[in-house]
Order: structure tokens, then C-alpha cells, then sequence
């Protein structure tokens, strides 16, 4: 009678032949990896030793089965007599070689990556800024808004430049972490140490100083401070006149630089030739109009393109003030009531974004301003990426560029995972700016993570209490989450009357109050539907939204053609908008699609 097939392969010393085979095994690979990097090898030559090993297995299994390997060491040959002892040696044949093919498969013939594609191109650029959790992260740094000295407190426009023009020289620089300036600037005014602010920016070291302006004459005091321990790494004064204010600047990051020790480009320095102008007055202007676009509203925008338009017309080779022009132009378009003076707006938009490039072909904020023209506006998308890719080669650690790139660029062409690592690049850059949050929310909640979507919402909201946009995405992930009730709470707080009178209509008809959301829906039609800024919007698109959402598809495309016709810059997010899920069967959704020029996957 024979043995149970375990106890016949512990007697046969299968088991031991084994251990003995993995033990020569992991020998065979501690000698070749060495070996295989010594003379250059290729790492392929890896994956082959292991097939041949994983090929030896089941021969050391066979040879163990048919020859008895006794203690002494001796041989016998074992002759398989019965029926069941050659099924028992067919099974364990089976099984090694089974073993041994899926290993050989898995290391030699499984299906490899394909090459990146140029789509894919900006995925290795999207890992050049680690973020601030990794266990060796690059050197960091937060320039924190410079105090204003001078006797004029209006003068704090000039102080808050002299910070930012400083941080954009730094941000240049390849190897050198640079928080954004939304972060940077939102300890302004407050009492907060260094160490706390370096803890919540994620920066391991602080530039600090002040401004004082007389005149032609200024004072610029300039510290370098590691952020943990406070001690002082680089402080220097500087006085000059108002026209070597340029150089003042490059002088203060080639000194951080050198006391980070930081290996920059090679062949690169902080420097900014090409973006200076001779004339004090419209650098002061230029100044002022930075300083009423960081107020993000509508009489802000208005007057940052005066201060530029004043800065041009002083000096028409500046550069940055174009490339501010064309920004603050944009927004001022895009806030119009008048579909006319929305397109000649944009035109002029992009006119002036396409003269800074001309201009400064190395100004980074050329290509900012152009490339979200070329994206939300023209829907040229491969346009808007290039300028992102060329933001990134200048400015490696450039948080607007990030979250250019993840909302107008790849959110519109339904890239969602490299949208959120883009966005979450920004957040990490930029760590308090609600708009990179915002970016950041919006693509999780557009690929369906909705936990996640609504975590980085509220976290906008908190940095930005008066931002609708956040608020309107958090409210449609509760109405697509099947609570109107409290999705209708959030919206009817909504400060901008069409993202308000488009969430009522949406939720009242989920709530089946069809005469309330048939009333939100006409007054949205009306292209009456509130202000903003004072200007009342037309919203083609928004309506397209409720008539997806109704399932009334008839009209839903006839206000998408609308939009299309109107250049609304809402229908850059035809593809991703979950809003227009109940469109996605339709035919002339994909021929939208098409005219769109976005994937029709």
C-alpha cells in the first residue's frame, strides 16, 4: 500500500531538494546583480536569470520525484510501478510547470508599458516638485510679504511687489522648492512665528524683509531665516535708486540661492532682463495693477487693467505689464454682459498675451495668460498645453502653471488622474490658495471621488469664504448623491445669481417642485439672472446644464449650440461634466464633441 503524496514527496526528500534549489537560487541572484551593473548590463538581463531559475524548478522537482536522494547521499533510482504513482508524478509535473510558466510569463512575456506619448509627455513634469511629505524633499522656501516702511501706507503695493518680483526670480530656479505666492502672502499682517508658518506652508526656510520708498530712493532689508530652529542663514541691506531696483532683486535671490546652497540650471542665474523697464513710473504702475489683481473681484480686475494699460503706454516694451494686461483683460471679459464685447474682449486678450511672448520669450506669465485663452476660449488645447509645458520648463515650481494645466487643460480633455495629480502639484505649491484647492476639488468630483472631491471643497471654502464656485460643486455632489434638499440649502447661498438660479432649478426639480425650478429656469433663460460685478451674465450653457439634468435633450443641444456659438467658456467641460451625464448616448453629443476638437472616448 502506498504512502499519501505528501508523505511520498517528504520521503523521496522532494521538500529538501527544494529549499536546497531556492537557497543556490537567491545565491545565483546575489551575485548577478552586482555583476549585471559592474559591466553595464541591461536591467533586462535580470528578468532572464530569474526565467532560467523559474525553468529549473520544476526539473529539481522531477529529478527529486524519479531519483531518491537518501541521507548518505547516495542515489537510487526509483521505478514507478503502480497507476496511482504515475497520476501522483503527473500532478506534481503539472502543478511545477504551471508554477514555473506563470513566473516565466510574468518576468519575460507579459505586456509592457508602450512608450510615452506626447499626450503624456507633461506626466514626468508633473513628479519634477515633490511634495512636502516626502522623507528627502528638496529645499523650500515661502518669501513672506515685505513690510512697508515708507511714510504713505498707499505705498504697500510697492512692498508686496518687491516680495513677489523676488519670489518669481527663485521660482526659476531647478532644485529649489518655492511656495506660491497665495500661501505666502496669507500671513500678511499677522503675528504668527516663523516656525508656525513654516510648518503650515510646508517650507523649510523664510524670506522676510521691508520696504522703505522716498523718492527715487529706496531701502530694501532683506533675512533668510531657517524656519524650525529661527536661526538666521543670510540678511543684507540695500539702497539704491529707484532704477537699479531690478538688480536689487536678482542680488537678493542669488543670495538665498547661495546660502541654500542650491545647484541651479546649468547656465541659468535669477535673473529678469528682459522683463525690465527703464521708466520707474510704469514699474510702479505695473506694480499697482498686480496688486489689484490679487483682490480677485470684479472692481479689482477693472482697475488692475488701467494701472497696466498705464504701464504699456509708458513703456510699450514691458513685457510682464502685457502679459498683466492680457490677464486682467480676461477676466474683465469674461464678467461682461455683452456677448459682443465678451469676444472683442478675449480678442484683445489674447493679442496682448501673444505680444508679452513676442516680447519676452522667456516671461513665464506670457504663457500663462495665452495658455488659458488657448484652452477655455479658442479650444485649442494642444496650444494650451504647450504653453504649460513651456510655464513648467521656466518656472519648475510655478503653482499657477500646475493649476492651469489640471483645470483648462487636462479636466476639459477628460485626463482625470493626471488632472488630480496636477492639481494636487498646486495644492502642494501653493497650500493655502483656494483656487488650487478649487482645481483640485473639481477634477475629484468630475472622476466620481466624491469623498475626496468634497474634502478639498470644503477646504476652498475655508481659505475663501466668499468663493461660489467651491460651494456650487459641493452642493451638486449632494444633489447627485441623492439629498436635494440639502443640496437646495447650499445653493440658494450662492452669491452669483446664474450659479444660484441653475442650482435651484436643479434641486427644486429633484424635489419634484416643478413650478419652482420651471421659475428659476425661465429667469436663467432671460439671461437676467443676477450680477456679478454689476454685470449680468448671459448663461447658455448653465441652462444646457438643467435641460441635461431634466433629461429634455432637445433643449439641452439647443443651448449647447448656443454656448457654442456664444464662445462660452463653460463648455470647455462638455466632456467631464457630470452635469451632462444624460447626454453622453446621444449622437449629437459626440458630434459636439468633435467640433470641440475633445476625445471622443
Amino acid at each position: 500500500m502506498h504512502l499519501p503524496l505528501l508523505a511520498d514527496l517528504q520521503h523521496r526528500r522532494v521538500f529538501r531538494a527544494l529549499v536546497g534549489y531556492a537557497i543556490a537560487a537567491f545565491a545565483v541572484l546575489q551575485v548577478i546583480e552586482p555583476i549585471m551593473h559592474g559591466l553595464h548590463w541591461p536591467d533586462a538581463v535580470i528578468s532572464y536569470v530569474v526565467a532560467a531559475l523559474a525553468v529549473g524548478f520544476p526539473l529539481v522537482v522531477g529529478l527529486a520525484w524519479i531519483f531518491d536522494v537518501k541521507a548518505a547521499g547516495s542515489v537510487q533510482p526509483v521505478l514507478v510501478r503502480s497507476k496511482r504513482s504515475r497520476l501522483e508524478l503527473l500532478l506534481v509535473w503539472i502543478a511545477a510547470l504551471a508554477a514555473a510558466g506563470g513566473m516565466l510569463w510574468y518576468m519575460v512575456a507579459r505586456p509592457r508599458a508602450l512608450a510615452p506619448s506626447r499626450d503624456e509627455a507633461l506626466r514626468a513634469i508633473l513628479d519634477a516638485v515633490p511634495p512636502a511629505s516626502d522623507i528627502h524633499p528638496l529645499p523650500s522656501i515661502a518669501v513672506l510679504p515685505f513690510v512697508n516702511l515708507s511714510s504713505e501706507k498707499e505705498q504697500e503695493y510697492f512692498s508686496d511687489g518687491i516680495a513677489e518680483e523676488v519670489l518669481n526670480a527663485l521660482v526659476q530656479i531647478d532644485g529649489l522648492r518655492v511656495i506660491g505666492r497665495t500661501s505666502s502672502f496669507a500671513f500678511k499682517g499677522r503675528n504668527d512665528d516663523l516656525r508656525t508658518i513654516g510648518q503650515k506652508l510646508g517650507a523649510s526656510n523664510l524670506l522676510e524683509g521691508s520696504v522703505r520708498k522716498a523718492g527715487n530712493r529706496i531701502r530694501i532689508t532683506a533675512q533668510l531665516v531657517e524656519a524650525r530652529g529661527g536661526s538666521h542663514l543670510w540678511s543684507q541691506a540695500f539702497d539704491r535708486d529707484l532704477t537699479d531696483v531690478f538688480s536689487v532683486q536678482e542680488e537678493i535671490a542669488r543670495a538665498v540661492v547661495a546660502a541654500l546652497k542650491v545647484k541651479l540650471l546649468p547656465g541659468k542665474t535669477p535673473t529678469a532682463k528682459e522683463h525690465r523697464t527703464a521708466n520707474p513710473e510704469a514699474y510702479s504702475h505695473y506694480l499697482l495693477g498686480r496688486h489689484a489683481m490679487s483682490r480677485a473681484n470684479f472692481k479689482g480686475w477693472q482697475r488692475a487693467v488701467k494701472a497696466y494699460e498705464e504701464a504699456v503706454a509708458l513703456d510699450p516694451a514691458y513685457a510682464p505689464a502685457w502679459a498683466g494686461l492680457a490677464t486682467a483683460t480676461t477676466q474683465v471679459a469674461e464678467s461682461d454682459e455683452s456677448p459682443t464685447e465678451f469676444v472683442e474682449g478675449m480678442t484683445r486678450a489674447l493679442a496682448m498675451a501673444e505680444k508679452a511672448v513676442a516680447l519676452a520669450p522667456d516671461l513665464a506669465d506670457g504663457y500663462l495668460a495665452r495658455g488659458k485663452l488657448r484652452a477655455e476660449w479658442k479650444w485649442d488645447w494642444a496650444g494650451g498645453e504647450a504653453d504649460v509645458e513651456r510655464v513648467l520648463a521656466l518656472n519648475p515650481s510655478d503653482a499657477r502653471a500646475f493649476r492651469l494645466y489640471a483645470h483648462h487643460v487636462l479636466v476639459p480633455l477628460g485626463r482625470m488622474p493626471e488632472a488630480i495629480a496636477a492639481a494636487r502639484k498646486a495644492t502642494e505649491l501653493d497650500p493655502l490658495s483656494a483656487y488650487s484647492w478649487n482645481a483640485l476639488g473639481v477634477a475629484l468630483c468630475f472622476n466620481g471621488e466624491t469623498d475626496a472631491a468634497r474634502d478639498a471643497l470644503i477646504r476652498t471654502g475655508e481659505f475663501a469664504p466668499g468663493f461660489d464656485w467651491p460651494a456650487f460643486w459641493l452642493a451638486t455632489i449632494d444633489l447627485l448623491g441623492g439629498e436635494p434638499t440639502k443640496a437646495l440649502a447650499r445653493y440658494e447661498q450662492l452669491s452669483i445669481g446664474y450659479m444660484r438660479l441653475t442650482g435651484v432649478a436643479l434641486a427644486q426639480y429633484d424635489l419634484g417642485h416643478a413650478k419652482e425650478s420651471q421659475a428659476a429656469l425661465e429667469q436663467l433663460v432671460r439671461a437676467d439672472p443676477g450680477s456679478y460685478g454689476g454685470l449680468a451674465l448671459p448663461a447658455p450653457y448653465q441652462t444646457a446644464e438643467v435641460y441635461a439634468h431634466r433629461r429634455d435633450l432637445d433643449r439641452s443641444f439647443e443651448w449647447l449650440e448656443r454656448a457654442y456659438a456664444f464662445r462660452d467658456t463653460g463648455l470647455s467641460y462638455l466632456k467631464s461634466d457630470p452635469l451632462l451625464r444624460n447626454l453622453h448616448g446621444d449622437p449629437r453629443y459626440r458630434a459636439l464633441l468633435k467640433k470641440m476638437k475633445l476625445p471622443l472616448d
